[in-house]
């Protein structure tokens, strides 16, 4: 359990939020190991129906803790980051976002998985792993190009070209824009709304919609392999350098 991570049922929805305002929501490996409980729990809850993905003080998620990462940057991508990345991608609840802000790194590829995104007129998205002389993860290789287009998700995850929350609803990322303060609000009104629906024609339905699943989860693998090399690199030792250099 972390303070970090805020777990709240309402009715037969499951509110996961990330609470770590001071560092935009940047995720911890206990983050990630809380988010990762939450989300199995609901998955094997008949009372859950939909599951939200919220931030708080106007930051979605920064991605991963750049301090926390580095110390690990000899191991690859920890066995906890890789678990809440399957659990995304094996969840079978229908998932919701609220995108209040700032959305980085796994910030936004975690969005690939969500069915319906809620984000503010604020809110920008970015993947600058290539900055740090890394790939993108979450299978976002695979599901970035289908969802937007390769010119598009290259643009994103290559060249680290950030999107506008109106760039994001035209590339198919977000769904609605509304007004940061409404954000939470309108994220549980359409969660709602699905919890409404029958839930096993939902599941369904999603189920055949997103009928790649053994091909997500072994893309996760394969970018997850290839991160570890990565890291290893000179050319990631030198681009994590720079950057805390430059934070000094």
């Amino acid at each position: 359990m972390t303070d970090s991570v805020v777990v709240q049922d309402r009715g037969a929805v499951r509110i996961i939020r990330m609470n770590r305002p001071e560092k935009k929501n940047a995720l911890t490996q206990p983050m990630y190991a809380e988010m990762t409980r939450a989300l199995r729990e609901a998955g094997d809850s008949t009372a859950i129906r939909c599951v939200v993905l919220a931030g708080a003080a106007n930051a979605f998620c920064a991605g991963s803790d750049i301090g926390d990462f580095q110390k690990r940057a000899a191991g690859g991508l920890e066995p906890v980051t890789v678990d809440f990345l399957h659990a995304l991608a094996r969840n079978e609840k229908p998932l919701v976002a609220a995108v209040g802000g700032t959305a980085v790194g796994i910030g936004t590829t975690m969005l690939l998985h969500c069915d319906h995104v809620v984000a503010a007129t604020s809110a920008s998205f970015a993947t600058p792993f290539l900055k740090l002389g890394l790939i993108p993860e979450a299978a976002s290789s695979l599901l970035a190009p289908q969802r937007m287009g390769h010119a598009r998700a290259f643009a994103l995850l290559v060249m680290g070209r950030p999107l506008s929350a109106a760039d994001a609803r035209e590339a198919g990322i977000v769904n609605t824009i509304v007004e940061a303060a409404a954000v939470d609000e309108t994220a549980l009104k359409a969660a709602q709304e699905i919890a409404a629906l029958p839930p096993n024609a939902v599941m369904l339905a999603r189920r055949l919609m997103r009928s790649q699943a053994d091909s997500v989860a072994e893309r996760i693998e394969t970018e997850a392999m290839h991160f570890k090399e990565l890291l290893k690199s000179d050319e990631a030792r030198a681009a994590f350098a720079a950057f805390f250099a430059r934070k000094k």
